[in-house]
């Protein structure tokens, strides 16, 4: 009989390979599906037996996966993310900040411009009105850029809201995955398609962060941020959240009733690029952008308050321009009611000085500091300003690229370790078809061996 056990066992273990076969083509488009198999091993003859053994056995099911290639996955996916969010926020500064047309660039010019004009003629009500025009045109300029920054700023603000339950739910799912692999392993089930979802899990995850992924014993998976935070252990997970308690937004990794401050600027993926974007470009343009304004007021303002409008005597010039710290509404406007002949271009008060005229024109070319670039020209300042943000932005959009390619190299290597592949599989169902049928076969001869014995006793 050890015939007939032989081929059955041979049967049945090409029954096993091919449904392993039927699965893989099932789930041959199936994204993040991992191609299984059978490891097969001969079984022993009995100890003291001569016979040649006692056919085939399916040992265990594979799962072809390449843990360092999945960890790669993971962390080209953490870098496409960091990328990938900054960089429309980077066109967009870059498109309204070097516009020719709505740049402070072009409004600082058109304003010294307008003074230099008045030198033909510093008393025509027209060329003064032009200068108070495009004092009031250079306002709307600051005013319009800086609303881009605020915009920007409650964008990157609602854009980090919007992830944060998306993040929380995914590490909850892979803290339930973890249990539910525990228990089914425990049951000798399966697990591969739950573990095939938890790495797809881990992979949306590792978009919005830089984390470390370990594999346990027990077959779950511990999951830190890069800064050794924990983020999920076996079937607990943390939450993180935005805590607003001492004012200013912190955020805030909550794990087993404990609490991490984390620095969002330095974690990576989704969240690291706006909080990187946010606090390292975005509020120092902005506040660049204030610094200008502030100190071109300043500058006008004091020159025009030590001149004369040729009427009254020296040093009773009037204010131009408002600047409003606080941002809301503007921050810089035309002093109301300033009319254009309260323009102060006499240093002397005498009928037909304009030294005060000079001095104005000459406040173009005076140092200002600010934040983003250190001391430069004040009709320099706008052109570095957009320089350093055409820099950035180009930096931003190579790592971008670089990231991207390296994604793609990450999912091939992945790919040709794990994903299916149909003539592979197709070769596959033909052998372990023939495998199938040669034992079908032998277990055909066995009967008519058997039946041919039992003749012989008939």
């Amino acid at each position: 009989m050890t015939l007939i056990y032989n081929a059955l066992s041979g049967a049945i273990a090409a029954q096993a390979a091919l449904n392993t076969t039927s699965q893989n083509l099932a789930n041959l488009q199936t994204k993040g599906y991992t191609r299984q198999g059978v490891l097969l091993t001969a079984i022993a003859p009995g100890v003291g037996t001569t016979s040649a053994g006692s056919g085939v056995q399916v040992s265990s099911l594979l799962r072809f996966s390449d843990s360092y290639k999945t960890q790669q996955l993971w962390r080209a996916n953490t870098e496409v993310g960091a990328y990938v969010e900054p960089n429309r926020y980077f066109l967009q500064m870059e498109q309204i900040m070097g516009d020719d047309k709505t740049s402070l660039s072009s409004g600082i010019d058109k304003f010294f411009a307008a003074l230099n004009g008045l030198g033909v003629d510093p008393t025509s009500s027209p060329l003064r009105q032009a200068v108070v025009t495009s004092a009031d045109a250079l306002s709307q300029g600051f005013n319009s850029i800086y609303a881009v920054t605020r915009n920007q700023q409650i964008s990157v603000s609602q854009q980090r809201d919007a992830a944060l339950p998306q993040f929380n739910t995914l590490l909850k799912n892979i803290a339930t995955l973890n249990q539910r692999i525990q228990t089914a392993a425990a049951v000798d089930t399966n697990t591969s398609a739950l573990i095939d979802e938890r790495d797809q899990q881990i992979d949306q995850l590792a978009q919005f962060a830089a984390i470390e992924v370990l594999e346990q014993p027990d077959g779950s998976r511990s999951i830190s941020l890069k800064s050794g935070q924990p983020l999920v252990n076996g079937r607990d997970a943390g939450t993180l959240f935005m805590d607003t308690s001492s004012g200013a937004p912190v955020l805030t990794l909550n794990y087993g009733n404990t609490k991490f401050a984390i620095d969002d600027t330095k974690m990576g993926g989704q969240l690291g690029g706006l909080g990187n974007y946010e606090k390292n470009t975005l509020a120092p343009l902005q506040k660049s952008i204030s610094e200008m304004a502030e100190q071109l007021a300043k500058k006008i303002n004091d020159q025009l308050l030590a001149g004369s409008d040729g009427v009254n005597p020296t040093g009773t010039g009037l204010p131009l321009f408002s600047f409003n710290p606080t941002g809301s509404g503007g921050i810089l406007s035309i002093v109301p009611g300033f009319k254009a002949s309260d323009l102060a271009l006499s240093s002397t008060g005498a009928p037909g000085d304009s030294g005060n005229l000079q001095l104005l024109i000459d406040i173009k070319n005076q140092p200002i500091t600010l934040t983003s670039i250190g001391s430069v020209q004040l009709g320099d300042a706008d052109t570095q300003l957009v320089g350093k943000l055409g820099v950035d932005s180009a930096q931003n959009k190579s790592l971008l690229k670089t990231a991207g390619t390296i994604r793609q190299q990450a999912e091939d290597d992945w790919a040709a370790t794990s994903s299916v592949n149909k003539d592979e599989e197709a070769i596959d169902l033909v052998q372990f078809q023939q495998m199938y049928n040669a034992n079908m076969r032998v277990i055909t001869v066995a009967g008519q061996l058997f039946d041919a014995t039992m003749a012989m006793f008939g």
